[in-house]
């Protein structure tokens, strides 16, 4: 078996389970991407599924950030994504919206963290409906069509699978230990409680908060309660 057919089977085995996010990471990292977002859009409200930045991860967690404080409502696909048919996973190049962008939102999202292309996947299932977008900084090839489907149609497969879950999904990523603490904090409880909740030190919380705002891509409470949609 080749290392891209394994990556495939090994998200495909973790369709709906807290081991696809960082599987599927893998997988799109594998494409030659810089960066990948995944946000469900429902009505007049966005969610993060998952935000990653391969080699800045702060940025992926800013932008998305960022992204849900009202830009996805500029996002030149949300027509394309609102009229789109159930089972479908329709792909669009940079070139194909750019025209429609404005510049404001071409240099929050593009310019400014240095992102040159973009492929999307506008992914929509029976219940979700999903942006999937692939960035990369350079000129280098982009991935390849197929493949940019396929990492679109696993991540709707899973997330219609995930959707009934109480765990925020960007969290998949983390350890049991470093999910536990962020779910602390988005119920409102402090250091303390959660420590004793986890029956560790108030220092070991404070440790794990810190790990899981790295692989997060972000650096407060505040960026937590964004990216969770809460």
């Amino acid at each position: 078996m080749t290392a891209l057919a394994q990556h495939i089977d090994t998200c495909l085995a973790a369709l709906g389970r807290d081991g696809f996010a960082p599987a599927f990471a893998d997988f799109v990292e594998t494409l030659g991407v810089d960066q990948i977002m995944v946000f469900a859009i429902e009505g007049d409200r966005a969610r993060c599924l998952l935000s990653r930045h391969f080699s800045h991860g702060a940025l992926a967690g800013k932008l998305a950030a960022t992204y849900l404080d009202g830009w996805f409502l500029q996002d030149p696909l949300l027509p394309a994504l609102r009229q789109a048919a159930a089972g479908t996973v329709t792909l669009y190049r940079l070139e194909d919206f750019a025209q429609r962008m404005g510049a404001e939102y071409r240099r929050v999202f593009f310019d400014a963290p240095g992102l040159a292309a973009k492929t999307t996947m506008v992914a929509v299932g029976d219940r979700l409906r999903l942006f999937v977008s692939l960035y990369h900084t350079g000129d280098g090839t982009e991935c390849a069509p197929d493949l940019a489907r396929l990492a679109g149609r696993l991540a709707l497969m899973h997330f219609e699978r995930a959707a009934q879950s109480d765990t925020p999904e960007p969290l998949a990523v983390l350890s049991d230990r470093e999910r536990a603490v962020c779910l602390g904090i988005l119920s409102g409880r402090k250091a303390d409680l959660i420590a004793a909740d986890l029956g560790v030190a108030a220092s070991t919380v404070v440790t794990y908060r810190k790990r899981a705002y790295g692989k997060l891509g972000i650096t407060s409470r505040a960026g937590l309660f964004a990216i969770c949609g809460k």
